[in-house]
């Protein structure tokens, strides 16, 4: 299949008619006469003058700015003039205040200009990170083949960053390690598939996807809830799908199509402080209910209440969980990073180390972009293994704790189910706590800790009650703030349980929003 052109996929992207370059003609300045006549010949062979274009135009209505390279321009190969155009593009957006969308394809730096155009990544690096810093989306797109330089500063800074199927994608190319080792590079480890799979880009999509994921994840960015209406949206069901990085509808990552949070909230949730009208419960009766297969966990919730999901994918350094999903969210116009366990996948595999790193990374994503995180606890427990002791479990749960007392962003935790350990711990802190009536949290199982006491593990019944497991007993301590009822059970009315906690997902995100980030201080004080 053909590549396509810097033009044709600006053509592709981009609104008809829409595009405005940005650029000016290289300057070509003090280059021997040899180099300037390649240039010539590169600029008459391509209808280009450099090896990138610069500019802005609307994606769906919305004004942008775009970086992209021209591969059949000496291998999008980069030098000073290209250096300078790419920088001058990045402060453009930035004292613009526009997102900024990257499409490399690229061998690397320019060989015929050396080692002076080596150091220009440098320049390109602090653009784009001061970009970054002032809380503009940055959003890549790599293309066939992107190695080198290019690969290793702007090709690899996205808060989003997906792969062109099947592009060679690395940082040293593969015939120059041929060239070096006498043996070629083993094949399959330098394509988008395989970046994927190890979670270091978020998603593998044709150019067609493109301009629809790229709007849901500017969608949600820079949604922003009406401060003097912090109520469910009213708006009617989103007309985009989310996607599971494969290209896929949401039907493969959240089990359906992603739903407005129409009719979300019925009025019959409380705060903690509140007596809510719902009968009390056992506390067995409680655990028992939340381990029900039936269950909705997460994935039914973003189906069923979140107004857009863009799914990412791993640490973006080579590891990823599917136990965890991570993702770009919004409930009503309320947005998020949100950092959920799947009660689904941990049913195959306990999450561990990695997905307590991917976490991580979505802290910092948070604090980038200026959204508030939403994590969701529902876990049998982080994974028991030789591996996960390996991979530092014990240093990652506390790491994740402390990057959740620090972060600077509004922080809210939903208490969805179980609430086994450390594991759970990991996802607790946070300015707000909300909770389903059967949630609970526990330093061990009951069965563990039945063990641990009485040496077997007939008395959990008896150990869940006496260690206070229950999210209503929480909230009697001020750890919880507010108790979103089951009617009777989530397994019973699982659209109208998602659609309750979705509407109070909106209004918490939205005063977050508008309170701002809580200190580590304060954070910390609701557990004394």
């Amino acid at each position: 299949m053909p590549r396509l052109t810097a033009r044709e996929l600006i053509d592709l992207v981009l609104d008809d008619g829409s595009w405005i370059s940005w650029d000016t003609p290289p300057a070509r300045a003090g280059f021997s006469e040899s180099y300037v006549a390649e240039l010539q010949a590169a600029e008459e062979r391509t209808g280009v003058d450099e090896s990138v274009l610069t500019g802005e135009g609307t994606m769906l209505g919305r004004r942008v700015a775009v970086l992209v390279s021209e591969f059949r321009f000496l291998a999008g190969s980069i030098g000073r003039d290209a250096a300078d155009r790419l920088v001058a593009a990045v402060k453009r957006a930035t004292a613009d205040g526009l997102p900024l969308l990257a499409a490399p394809a690229s061998g690397g730096t320019r060989m015929q200009e050396g080692t002076p155009a080596f150091v220009q990544m440098v320049r390109i690096t602090e653009a784009v990170s001061a970009h970054k810093a002032a809380g503009l989306p940055y959003l890549v797109y790599l293309r066939h083949p992107t190695t080198g330089g290019v690969m290793a500063s702007w090709g690899s800074l996205g808060h989003v960053t997906v792969g062109e199927p099947g592009a060679l994608l690395g940082f040293l190319g593969p015939k120059v390690f041929e060239l070096l080792n006498d043996h070629p590079f083993p094949a399959g480890v330098q394509v988008a598939e395989n970046l994927y799979s190890h979670g270091i880009i978020d998603a593998v999509l044709p150019p067609e996807q493109i301009a629809g994921i790229l709007d849901r994840a500017l969608t949600i960015l820079q949604s922003r809830p009406r401060l003097d209406t912090p109520s469910p949206s009213d708006s009617g069901p989103s007309t985009s799908e989310a996607f599971d990085g494969r290209g896929a509808s949401a039907s493969d990552a959240f089990d359906g199509r992603v739903a407005s949070a129409s009719g979300a909230f019925d009025g019959r949730v409380a705060s903690a402080s509140e007596r809510i009208e719902t009968p009390a419960i056992e506390t067995w009766d409680a655990v028992t209910r939340s381990r029900r297969a039936d269950r909705p966990g997460v994935r039914r919730l973003l189906k069923t209440a979140a107004a857009d999901v863009v799914p990412l994918n791993g640490t973006g350094q080579g590891e990823r969980d599917p136990a965890l999903i991570i993702a770009l969210a919004r409930f009503g116009d309320a947005p998020c990073v949100l950092l959920a366990q799947d009660r689904r996948e941990q049913a195959q595999q306990a999450f561990g180390p990695q997905a307590l790193r991917e976490a991580q990374r979505g802290l910092r994503l948070a604090e980038d972009l200026g959204l508030p995180v939403l994590t969701v606890i529902d876990t049998r427990g982080a994974a028991l293994s030789p591996e996960a002791e390996n991979g530092g479990l014990a240093g990652e749960i506390a790491r994740c704790i402390d990057g959740l007392v620090r972060v600077q962003a509004p922080t809210l935790c939903l208490m969805l189910g179980e609430g086994n350990g450390g594991g759970a711990l990991a996802f607790l802190p946070a300015d707000r706590v909300v909770a389903t009536q059967h949630a609970w949290l526990s330093p061990l199982p009951p069965e563990g800790a039945s063990a641990i006491v009485h040496g077997d593990t007939t008395h959990a019944a008896d150990m869940a009650r006496a260690q206070h497991v229950l999210a209503v007993d929480l909230a009697g301590r001020g750890i919880v703030d507010r108790i979103i009822p089951e009617l009777p059970d989530a397994a019973d009315e699982p659209d109208e349980f998602c659609h309750r906690v979705g509407g109070v997902i909106e209004a918490e995100l939205a005063a977050l929003l508008a309170a701002g980030p809580g200190s580590p201080a304060a954070r910390a004080a609701r557990y004394a």
